[in-house]
């Protein structure tokens, strides 16, 4: 045993104490690591996936205090004392969908899959902030931080529209 190694490794951890979909946790982490790498390999949460892993596709993003933000770019330090929502707190308990996510389901708004963790989550933070119907460009804004290779977005419009027709008819 390395007393040295052990020593410098004890240096390097520090503790964060966050809220993730709703369950208070505390964990000893390396400053270094990122939210998503937290996220996916600490946590298990394999909702949140790691595309480019520079900020640019939006598959990341999550919902910190809130807002969406590209998991990617923030350290897990960073979110010390955060609210943190991922893709896998969308659904209830029984497993069935929320309004976005049965739009996504209805609309075949998804192919191969990998970006929609991130477009629910941008969708899920818009659709808290905008309570009024948006336009087609208000809906292309909202998601012009995430990159779909598959679909040409047409359907993933369809579905938002959806998912506001659904929430203001409740």
């Amino acid at each position: 045993m390395n007393v040295n190694a052990d020593r410098i490794e004890q240096q390097n951890v520090v503790s964060v104490a966050l809220n993730v979909n709703g369950e208070k946790m505390e964990r000893q982490i390396e400053p270094r690591l990122l939210l998503s790498d937290f996220l996916r390999d600490d946590l298990g949460l394999t909702g949140t996936h790691v595309g480019c892993e520079h900020g640019v596709c939006g598959a990341c993003t999550i919902l910190v205090n809130g807002e969406s933000v590209r998991s990617c770019l923030m350290l897990a330090v960073q979110a010390d004392g955060c609210e943190i929502k991922t893709v896998e707190s969308l659904s209830s308990k029984d497993g069935s969908l929320n309004t976005i996510q049965q739009a996504f389901a209805n609309n075949h708004a998804l192919q191969c899959g990998f970006c929609t963790p991130g477009f629910l989550m941008s969708i899920e933070s818009y659709m808290k902030n905008n309570s009024k119907q948006p336009s087609d460009e208000e809906i292309k804004e909202c998601i012009s931080g995430n990159l779909c290779r598959c679909t040409g977005y047409s359907n993933i419009i369809s579905a938002i529209k959806e998912a506001y027709s659904s929430k203001n008819s409740q």
